[in-house]
């Protein structure tokens, strides 16, 4: 038997086995799910979901947080967001828009060895602030910046 046929071979056996313990419940990611802040994702109002993400629903203006996202968004489906801080020690970034259904849009729990530097893309339902809230130190830090969603990109 050639020796990359039966590489083949292997690895096909290896991913059927692995197909099969996942379609019988074996390898499901409940105990990864567990730690999901459902309270916070399914929150309706912005403070309920500050405060059930992080603790606390008051967060100080700082000029350490950027918020990067287009003046105008031509599709409110994907809007591209993008966060920096300067702050030392930072824990997590938050993605928050108030007019949505479910405002919290966006978060992200960081370790101490990575910048703190998000992007990525949220749903916009209309026209509205998109607030970046930073938890650094175990204080929270926020930035916002308008984003004016238009219907076919018109502009109007």
């Amino acid at each position: 038997m050639q020796p990359q046929r039966r590489t083949l071979l292997q690895a096909s056996m290896a991913v059927g086995t692995v197909a099969l313990a996942a379609g019988a419940g074996l390898l499901s990611p409940r105990a990864v799910l567990a730690a999901w802040p459902k309270q916070a994702f399914e929150a309706r109002k912005l403070p309920e979901a500050l405060n059930a993400l992080l603790g606390n629903a008051q967060a100080s203006n700082s000029d350490q947080v950027t918020v990067k996202a287009p003046d105008i968004a031509e599709n409110g489906a994907v809007v591209s967001v993008t966060v920096t801080t300067t702050l030392p020690n930072v824990e997590s970034i938050s993605v928050f828009v108030p007019v949505n259904a479910f405002p919290l849009a966006a978060s992200y729990e960081l370790s101490d060895v990575t910048d703190g530097f998000v992007t990525g893309r949220i749903k916009m339902a209309k026209t509205s602030d998109v607030i970046a809230v930073v938890k650094a130190g175990g204080k929270l830090y926020s930035a916002k910046k308008g984003v004016k969603v238009t219907l076919g990109g018109c502009g109007g």
